[in-house]
């Protein structure tokens, strides 16, 4: 068995060494440009279009991270990147929902107790207790309900909150108020306080955190992005902020990243900057996954995690 490895920033040897301990029947090495030895599966991370394109035989090729946006995007840049018929795999969550529940929850209940104003009262040295959010006023909209959006509505459903979600194709997480196509999504919206964004990266979703949802939400609303930079349209953000319809936002995710030092964002006194750190990939459980969906093809039987690339997930 033959297994490719390309990354461009993450340092190879303890892929390599990880997977040949799991699977010591394997031989595993990083591809170069000069590479056309025969391959069984590749594990990538936005793959340069020569890498793959010709790889047919291949029996499967395995995304290093939780979405496959970076890969489909370069499919779409350059067709025929990927071979046809190759199944693509995604990591499902590989310790990634217990880390996307740290940040949400942390950033919700910040924006709950009101921390977030108390800083801004520091800064100008005011004394100045506020009422409290009360929880019938703060229902939660969290938009994908996949494995990493079910996991945050299910947490906060813990923490005693509203919750809502919405997605695609009809789903049922319990105790959360599901909603689901075009057709609904304003009525999802519609009242919510807080609102997390957890869907994947497609043209279908591309520019959806923009004016119009953000007129239904409750007045003086708080945005959570933890999904792509390209679901915000940026400049409605900015002007929902300045006319308060948002109270203030928390942004992991950019359309350029590192961020410009230009940016607007730095500066806003509402918006909260991380950079890009709402869930890692973490190599160890990751690596289980990737030879547990190896072993199950090679007996015959369906990998976890495959994508459509019609739908993008």
């Amino acid at each position: 068995m033959n297994i490719i490895f390309y990354h461009p920033t993450s340092d190879a040897k303890p892929w390599i060494d990880g997977i040949t301990k799991r699977l010591p029947q394997a031989s595993i090495r990083v591809w170069n440009a000069d590479d056309h030895d025969p391959a069984d599966y590749a594990l990538v991370w936005r793959p340069p279009s020569a890498m793959l394109a010709s790889r047919t035989m291949l029996k499967g090729i395995f995304a290093l991270g939780a979405g496959v946006d970076a890969i489909l995007t370069q499919e779409q840049r350059h067709p025929g990147t990927l071979p046809a018929g190759v199944p693509l795999l995604r990591l499902e969550d590989t310790g990634m929902s217990l880390q996307m529940q740290e940040y949400a929850l942390a950033t919700v209940l910040r924006y709950f107790r009101r921390m977030d104003e108390y800083q801004l009262f520091q800064q100008q040295k005011q004394w100045h207790p506020l009422a409290p959010h009360s929880r019938s006023e703060f229902t939660i909209g969290v938009l994908g309900a996949g494995v990493l959006g079910s996991s945050v509505a299910k947490a906060l459903v813990d923490m005693q909150f509203t919750v809502r979600s919405w997605s695609r194709s009809a789903k049922s997480l319990e105790g959360v108020a599901s909603f689901y196509g075009d057709d609904q999504l304003a009525g999802f919206a519609r009242g919510c306080k807080v609102l997390i964004n957890l869907l994947p990266n497609t043209p279908h979703t591309a520019g959806v955190l923009n004016h119009q949802l953000f007129t239904n939400l409750s007045h003086n609303a708080y945005l959570i992005n933890l999904g792509r930079g390209g679901h915000l349209v940026e400049g409605d953000v900015l002007r929902a902020l300045d006319s308060g319809q948002i109270a203030a936002a928390t942004l992991d995710v950019f359309i350029e990243e590192p961020l410009p030092a230009m940016h607007p964002f730095w500066s806003h006194p509402r918006v909260s900057i991380t950079p890009h750190v709402g869930a890692d990939t973490l190599p160890e459980q990751a690596m289980d996954s990737i030879v547990s969906n190896i072993l199950a093809i090679e007996a015959g039987r369906e990998p976890t995690g495959r994508v459509d690339p019609g739908r993008g997930y």
